[in-house]
């Protein structure tokens, strides 16, 4: 082999391969290949300090294939991507597969195509060891805060709980968010909009005052009965709406929340698609500059589909504090495709990129707006009305940015357009409507509004935002859900001619959608944090971290030294944590139940929040009762509270057998004499009555014999963890989206031969790759892609069913799903 060419992953190393030749053999990492081993840090972090790397066992087979090819190769060609990361597996793997300087090249690109891999090769450089210090600083510096903080949580607060040096800082994010929207009181006021005439065309202006009360409104209203209405004011000003930069990691992950709905994960995961297939840029940069040749090329496109007027040059530079990527921005490849092949999410995805791109090099918008303030005769308020008109269209013909919740929205509302109007010029009023409105708590975070802030504090960088947010999910301290907002009762007061009309508009219910809320452990666990670890959760020495590690990677700094110097602040401070008396438990005292003058608490128990009647200090012993579902223990009140302990409810009789609603370890349940039955997800076992308790009771439910195999019973029985087949001592899940009830014998007896055939449970074939199965099966957790003896999580947005093997590739390419370590390391 004259070539060897080593990359991260099959996909890309399969579009290289297609630029380079026979020549070149072109072969595959999978992703990282050694990590730091468990035993890292059972002493103290000094000069002398070096790593302890260790190869990953799921990647022992890749690295032994890949020493051998690296025997038979004249020349190895490194070709991980070009970020922090990359460098450090391009390092790992030339230490791990002892080669030598002489004939080994490291080689980088931000885009795969002929003329970038060419180019690439004809000008290979060192690994720039400034780089790998700088990967290898934060791999340590968060392995030690992992190492450390996890096992104190262990003890002062639950098992099996853990601690990250940005996990946790982007927990305390969400955590204050919510306190925050927990202590906001709204209050309301009028905002009163009138309906002018020129004679000949109505338009909308609004009072430039809001009214605190109705009685004020009230007196405005009548005021306005006989009044008269003159124009005092005509403004017009010409404006320009400028496009946005091309796309950064973040920004892109943004967008594609706002815009497609998509995940940060998912976003990422779809972009690496593309790059490895050539069709974008490096996805990861902080990056908003566009080559040369990305100038030219896009300038040639909005040309050909504008003209020449709607074009103008423009170069971005980056204003990112501490940006590491200096190469270009996320774009397509070849700016004259627009479209592109693929899945769905992959098409949107470009679309989205190829968009953003041709409209960052395209003319302003220009504006024309108009602003009229209207005199009343019998008051000194004034009514204010705004027009804007696109005089042209400029990018907007292609591409208008998108906003969160928290940003003003009135450049988006489209035209408003104003008849032709002269100071001095009487108009007549139509009707005046004043509506109460209210004050609005903050938004919560969206994914994408989170990413915003971490990128504004400095917390983290391109690799580290999706990850992030989906391990603070993974750990249970933060929920994505869709959050109910009750929308209170209005009053709206019309005044129509001369007569004042009011009529009061019903509260209705509507849904804060993908919000991220905190959860009870994960609040409890950042008041700990905050507590006994202030600096470790404190923004600015978050961010400043991530300044070192710049500094390390422009080689202003030695690495140890970064570690050295956290480290000797940090393991104080375990210490003290240690040693302090007494678990946290997140406990808060509620009042003291009427009935004994016992005190109530809520707090964190060994299986989730509980409510307690009674001190563990008293005579009597404490009785419990567990939270529902829904319930926090922030905002729980004393009578929610004591509502808990009326269950078991006794319901009555039926069949001779007692209905009972009780609670368990595992949520509330109908007991039918020596039969539990679950009850419906979102009913509140509290409000169960008789008559739907003997409903759940008539409904079929499980187990179900559904006939014999082999002279064996085929039964489908509910589990903990959902329905599954038994037979003998044979237990087969039922997958994903398959109605228990409707289970077959001969469907039954297809499962169960899956399962011991070796076949999947999800009724996918096997797949074979890098000489390994790769199975989508079902386990008590939920679904898994399993490879070469190790488990990974499927993404939610993915549907087992459906996964195909490249898909699978790419999940097992990344981490295996995490195992929970007992440490030995001693806190003293």
């Amino acid at each position: 082999m004259q070539n060897l060419v080593i990359v991260e992953s099959p996909a890309k190393s399969k579009t290289i391969q297609g630029y380079l030749g026979k020549d070149f053999v072109v072969k595959s990492s999978m992703g990282h290949i050694r990590t730091l081993a468990d035993k890292e840090f059972e002493g103290e972090i000094t000069k002398k300090y070096t790593p302890t790397y260790e190869v990953l066992p799921e990647k022992k087979k890749v690295v032994s294939e890949l020493k051998k090819d690296v025997k038979n190769a004249q020349t190895v060609w490194l070709a991980t991507d070009e970020d922090r990361e990359g460098e450090a597996i391009a390092w790992h793997l030339f230490d791990e597969l002892k080669l030598k300087e002489a004939n080994t090249r490291r080689i980088v690109f931000h885009e795969i195509t002929k003329d970038a891999i060419q180019k690439a090769v004809a000008s290979p450089r060192n690994i720039d060891l400034n780089l790998v210090d700088a990967q290898q600083a934060r791999s340590v510096l968060d392995k030690i805060v992992g190492f450390e903080l996890s096992p104190v949580l262990w003890r002062k607060v639950k098992n099996g709980l853990s601690a990250g040096r940005v996990q946790s800082v982007t927990v305390r994010l969400v955590v204050e968010k919510e306190r925050d929207i927990q202590a906001f009181k709204p209050t309301s006021y009028y905002k009163i909009v009138a309906v002018f005439t020129d004679g000949n065309k109505s338009f909308r202006a609004e009072l430039k005052r809001n009214f605190a009360t109705k009685e004020e409104t009230l007196d405005f209203l009548e005021l306005c009965k006989k009044a008269t209405f003159k124009i005092t004011k005509v403004e017009t000003n010409q404006g320009k709406r400028t496009p946005a930069p091309p796309f950064t990691t973040s920004t892109l992950q943004q967008e594609a929340s706002r815009k497609l709905g998509f995940s940060v994960s998912q976003t990422m995961r779809v972009a690496q698609t593309l790059y490895e297939a050539g069709k974008i840029t490096y996805m990861r940069t902080d990056s908003v500059n566009l080559s040369d040749l990305a100038l030219a090329t896009t300038k040639a496109e909005v040309i050909s589909i504008a003209g020449n007027k709607y074009h103008k040059l423009r170069k971005y530079t980056t204003k990112i504090k501490g940006a590491q990527e200096a190469h270009e921005a996320i774009r397509p490849t070849y700016m004259n495709t627009s479209e592109i092949d693929g899945t769905t999410q992959e098409k949107r995805l470009y679309s989205l990129i190829w968009k953003r791109t041709i409209a960052s090099q395209m003319a302003d918008a220009l504006i024309e707006k108009t602003n009229v303030e209207i005199a009343v005769s019998s008051s000194k308020e004034v009514f204010v009305a705004t027009g804007e008109v696109i005089k042209f269209d400029g990018f907007l013909k292609v591409y208008m940015e998108s906003r969160d919740d928290d940003q003003d929205d009135t450049s988006e509302q489209g035209e408003n357009l104003l008849p032709s109007l002269k100071t001095g010029q009487s108009l007549d009023r139509q009707d005046l409507t004043a509506t109460q409105t209210y004050t609005r708590p903050p938004f919560r975070y969206s994914e994408a509004s989170l990413v915003k802030k971490l990128e504004e504090l400095g917390i983290g960088r391109p690799s580290t935002y999706a990850p992030t947010i989906s391990t603070i999910q993974n750990r249970g301290y933060v929920e994505k859900k869709d959050i109910p907002v009750e929308k209170q009762e209005t009053t709206i007061i019309t005044l129509k001619k001369e007569s004042i009309k009011e009529e009061i508009k019903a509260s209705k219910t509507t849904f804060d959608k993908g919000k991220l809320v905190p959860t009870d452990i994960g609040m409890v666990v950042n008041d700990f944090l905050i507590e006994n670890f202030p600096q470790i959760l404190d923004y600015g020495f978050t961010a400043n971290i991530e300044g070192d590690f710049d500094n390390i990677a422009e080689g202003k700094m030695n690495w140890r030294d970064e570690l050295i110097s956290f480290y000797e602040k940090f393991h104080p401070e375990v210490d003290k944590a240690v040693k302090k008396a007494g678990k946290t438990t997140g406990e808060r005292f509620l009042g003291n139940d009427p009935k004994t003058g016992r005190p109530v608490f809520v707090r964190i128990g060994r299986f989730g929040t509980l409510a307690q009647i009674g001190d563990s200090k008293d005579e009597e012993k404490p009785v419990f009762a567990a939270m529902q579902k829904g319930q926090s223990l922030e905002t729980i009140t004393l009578e929610e509270a004591l509502e808990l302990f009326k269950l078991p409810l006794h319901l009555g009789s039926y069949q001779g057998k007692e209905l009972i609603v009780a609670t368990g370890r595992f949520g509330a349940y109908l007991k039918f004499g020596d039969t539990n039955i679950s009850l419906p997800k979102g009913e509140n076992p509290l409000e169960m009555t008789f008559e739907k308790a003997v409903e759940l009771v008539e409904k079929p439910r499980l187990p179900i014999t559904v006939g014999k195999h082999e002279n064996e019973d085929v039964i489908v029985a509910a589990g903990r963890f959902g329905a599954y087949i038994k037979f003998g001592a044979i237990n087969v899940s039922i997958p994903r989206g398959e109605n228990p009830f409707e289970i077959t014998l001969e469907r039954a007896v297809e499962l169960i031969k899956n399962k011991t055939e070796g076949k999947t449970a999800t009724n996918t074939e096997i797949k074979v790759f890098e000489n390994e199965d790769i199975r989508v099966l079902n386990g008590r957790y939920g679904a898994y892609i399993s490879h070469a003896k190790k488990n990974y999580k499927i993404p939610k947005d993915l549907v087992p069913e459906q996964i195909t093997l490249e898909q699978a590739k790419e999940i097992v390419s990344g981490e295996p799903a995490a195992k929970r370590k007992s440490f030995k390391k001693s806190t003293k």
